[in-house]
């Protein structure tokens, strides 16, 4: 599933040597090594980085409009953020980022006429951002903008929208939001749109690393990336935490942290009897990182709660619960000073011990989508009558 999108070409007449079309005043070299980091981050051969930086110098800007609705605008902090590209590079250099509340300068009526004038200047050609849930109790007033409606207004941007982004958990799935009892009524962006691709990039919040390669792929190829069955693309979420996990070595050996602050803690073994839920986790995270690469939630020694998946928070809580001795490719329990299974069994035993956990922990990330997807279901709403504030 992709939508397929073409922008004008630009020239570059007139330009010094060294200086590109966009990204502020970077260098050559620098601007090279831009293309190369999203090339890599998009899991991409290095032979596309020449194509990449095609794209970028001769296309033009694709319009964005931003619709920030039932959150905490933690997704705009994480964007604000940024630094590869800067938030200024993005808005200014990458994309025309024609309406977003919290960043652009007018407000009230002349906010949403600029909303108006972004969608006739670019029908049928402009992407959609959305950051947060839409409510849907009591006809959506429980999150009103201009005297509309979220689902009002979510609907109608879309619906001549060449794409739409679903940015943070919220606005994929429902997230914290849509937590029991879900007294709003809250869910994710696909529950109302149907007609349009939408491409989620869940996330407690988005890593704006991999909003940005998503965009540049856009550029460069003219499509959304390649997704999975819960239309993530694959380059951030095809993946799991566990997988990618620099601390995967521990959790084979047998290693675990058993309390806060013990020994195994101190010496960053594996965080999984702590209730980690990177087993059943899709997301880049230990790739990519969050500030500048500088850490992430399991390298500053907290487990990671899957924030990336449906269900999210109910799904993931408690959070310091482990998932289960069943899930292991060895046993959860071992003497101190006892080798790990993986050794104890010789490779051959290891990898048959390994085999059973790996399918015990597709089963139970089978079961919580399955189970994620019911609640989906019963909370998709029907056609209510929309609600408005004068």
């Amino acid at each position: 599933m992709a939508a397929s999108f073409t922008a004008p070409a630009t020239g570059a007449a007139g330009r010094p040597p060294g200086v590109r079309v966009g990204l502020g005043d970077l260098s050559r070299r620098d601007f090279l090594r831009f293309c190369s980091w999203v090339t890599a981050v998009l899991a991409l051969p290095p032979r596309y980085v020449v194509r990449v930086a095609e794209a970028l110098e001769s296309r033009a800007r694709p319009t964005v409009i931003w619709l920030e609705f039932q959150d905490c605008a933690g997704d705009t902090e994480s964007f604000l953020r940024a630094s590869h590209p800067t938030v200024a590079d993005f808005i200014f250099d990458i994309v025309d980022l024609a309406y977003h509340e919290v960043l652009m300068a007018p407000a009230g009526a002349r906010a949403e006429l600029s909303l108006r004038q972004a969608i006739e200047r670019a029908r049928g050609e402009y992407l959609v951002v959305v950051e947060g849930s839409i409510p849907t109790a009591a006809g959506g007033v429980h999150c009103t903008v201009g005297g509309r409606t979220a689902m009002a207004t979510l609907r109608e941007v879309s619906e001549d929208a060449a794409a739409v982004i679903a940015v943070g958990t919220c606005a994929a799935y429902g997230g914290i939001p849509a937590a029991a009892p879900n007294p709003t009524g809250a869910v994710g962006v696909r529950d109302l749109v149907t007609e349009v691709t939408v491409m989620n990039m869940p996330g407690c919040p988005v890593n704006a690393v991999n909003l940005s390669a998503a965009l540049v792929h856009l550029l460069t190829f003219g499509e959304l990336p390649s997704m999975d069955d819960l239309g993530r693309p694959l380059f951030a979420y095809g993946a799991t935490i566990h997988d990618q996990c620099p601390r995967r070595g521990h959790f084979d050996a047998g290693r675990f942290v058993k309390e806060w602050g013990d020994e195994g803690h101190r010496q960053g073994w594996c965080l999984y009897q702590m209730g980690c839920k990177g087993p059943t986790a899709g997301h880049n995270c230990p790739v990519v990182g969050w500030n500048d690469n500088t850490s992430w939630p399991v390298a500053a020694g907290h487990p990671c709660i899957a924030c990336t998946e449906p269900g999210f928070w109910d799904s993931a809580s408690p959070f310091y619960t482990w998932m289960g001795q069943d899930l292991l490719p060895q046993r959860a329990e071992e003497d101190e000073g006892s080798e790990g299974l993986g050794v104890a069994l010789g490779i051959g035993g290891a990898a048959l011990a390994a085999g059973a956990g790996a399918a015990a922990l597709a089963a139970q990330r089978r079961r919580r989508r399955a189970a994620a997807a019911a609640g989906s279901e019963a909370r998709r709403p029907g056609p209510p009558e929309e609600a408005t504030t004068a």
